[in-house]
């Protein structure tokens, strides 16, 4: 069975619940977005927090603070993609 994987920028996209995961895990980082807080507006949830963080794949740093590479918080989803990717791709070359 074929499965279709969401993709941004040619990299994996997921989410599960209020995070949203971006990049290889099989590379050294990826990008996770943690919708921390959401208003309503026209009828729909749109994120107004949104943690920002850059994350190690070593599985050595599972429970470790150095886990987190680098983070920070956005206003808007929108904001987050845009600053995370950059991050990112900077972290990975």
């Amino acid at each position: 069975m074929e499965q279709n994987i969401l993709t941004y920028k040619g990299q994996p996209l997921a989410r599960c619940g209020n995070k949203i995961y971006y990049g290889d895990p099989s590379q050294k980082a990826i990008l996770v977005l943690t919708i921390l807080e959401s208003k309503t507006q026209n009828g729909d949830d749109v994120p107004s927090r949104v943690l920002i963080q850059i994350q190690s794949t070593d599985p050595a740093l599972e429970l470790s603070p150095k886990k987190i590479i680098k983070e920070a918080e956005k206003s808007t989803l929108s904001d987050a993609i845009e600053i995370g990717t950059i991050w990112l791709q900077r972290e990975l070359k």
